[in-house]
């Protein structure tokens, strides 16, 4: 039986020094990929809510433009209709 006890793994629990600093400084890259990403994903939701409103913005514009060129093409199917008339009391003189 002794010999069974002085074959298996022993854990050692000592930590080296160059271990501790190597995951101190992976949490610190970790916890500060964590704030950058968080930063970049405002920066992100800020630049969405800005094109957002500018596209309401331009459908707005868009929507008043085809109002104002429907009105002209009303006025430009009246003008063409009463050209032909025009016409004729302009040889009349």
């Amino acid at each position: 039986m002794a010999k069974s006890r002085q074959n298996r793994w022993r854990f050692n629990r000592q930590v080296n020094l160059a271990v501790v600093v190597q995951l101190a400084l992976l949490a610190s890259l970790i916890v500060g990929s964590w704030v950058n990403l968080q930063r970049q994903l405002y920066i992100l939701q800020h630049d969405v809510s800005r094109i957002l409103e500018c596209q309401k913005d331009f459908q707005q514009k868009v929507k008043a433009l085809a109002t104002e060129s429907v009105g002209h093409e009303y006025r430009l199917q009246t003008l063409e209709k009463d050209m032909p008339k025009l016409r004729a009391e302009r040889d009349v003189y």
